[in-house]
């Protein structure tokens, strides 16, 4: 093994954005995370929808205008046997 080409191999205390706080270690400086497996879905097992920008009520304003089905809307063709 050459030396010297190796990072540094540091341990630090992460937070997260629900609170909560862990070591670990790592060659970079990690001060702050998102999310964490304390409030992360797949580990607690309860669902979270994140509605960014109010994306939902948008696309439902947007297709609730049309109460129509694609097969509604479109007539169909007489058949030309």
């Amino acid at each position: 093994m050459k030396p010297d080409i190796h990072p540094e191999y540091h341990t630090l205390t992460v937070h997260c954005a629900c609170g909560a706080s862990f070591e670990m270690r790592s060659t970079r400086s990690i001060d702050q995370v998102d999310i964490c497996s304390e409030c992360h879905p797949f580990y607690t097992g309860k669902q979270k929808l994140v509605d960014t920008a109010g994306r939902v009520e948008r696309f439902r304003k947007k297709y609730a205008k049309s109460g129509k089905t694609k097969a509604e809307a479109a007539p169909e063709a007489p058949a030309d046997n």
